[in-house]
């Protein structure tokens, strides 16, 4: 349960100005009260308190984002084309920040890695982080996405510009290839989803 040393009235503002919903306190001591994305947060004299299944995204709205982040992602198929699922996470010096899943039809192994890519990247973006060092086991999209690897599959090329406008959100980025055992997570994400 995060506790945040903040100014309630700032930590309002900022909420408020990305349309998050700001209630009464439910006791004399609470000064508001605010709930998103499955979190809530209370304010009270000088700190606000985050509580809830994934707190960091209000946190982060909160604290108004920065920092940097590692981004692992991986996506896969079985029978590429075949059923298909991604897996990513976002640790931070705190730990693991976020991790997903989720199956995402009929998909080539690769457009599966580029989905698990846009996807961690997307929030990334909510969270509000500067710079990210992205980690991923296909050679192939790392080198496609640094401009060193051409893109001829008209697919491909749709989402290779769908992640560099995403990344463009970023103040600091970088891209390599890691060997499968130092993206286990994001595999492991990537298999559950696939089996579940």
């Amino acid at each position: 349960m995060p506790v945040i040393e903040c100014d309630p009235d700032r930590a309002r503002e900022r909420l408020e100005t990305e349309g998050v919903e700001i209630r009464p306190g439910n006791t004399e001591h609470e000064l508001w009260r605010a709930e998103w994305e499955g979190a809530t947060a209370v304010a009270y004299e000088a700190s606000v308190v985050v509580q809830g299944a994934d707190p960091a995204r209000l946190v982060a709205l909160i604290e108004g984002g920065g920092g940097r982040a590692h981004v692992y992602f991986d996506g896969g198929s079985r029978g590429n084309p075949g059923p298909a699922a991604i897996g990513w996470v976002i640790v931070t010096g705190d730990g693991i920040a976020a991790e997903g899943s989720k199956r995402i039809g009929r998909a080539t192994n690769n457009q599966a890695e580029y989905e698990a890519l846009i996807g961690a990247l997307e929030v990334a973006a909510e969270y509000g982080f500067d710079e990210l060092v992205i980690k991923g086991d296909s050679e192939l999209i790392v080198k496609q996405v640094r401009g060193e690897w051409n893109t001829n599959d008209p697919t491909l090329r749709e989402k290779r510009v769908c992640v560099r406008e995403l990344l463009g959100q970023f103040e600091e980025w970088s891209i390599d290839h890691v060997p499968r055992e130092i993206n286990r997570r994001a595999d492991e994400l990537a298999n559950e989803a696939l089996d579940g």
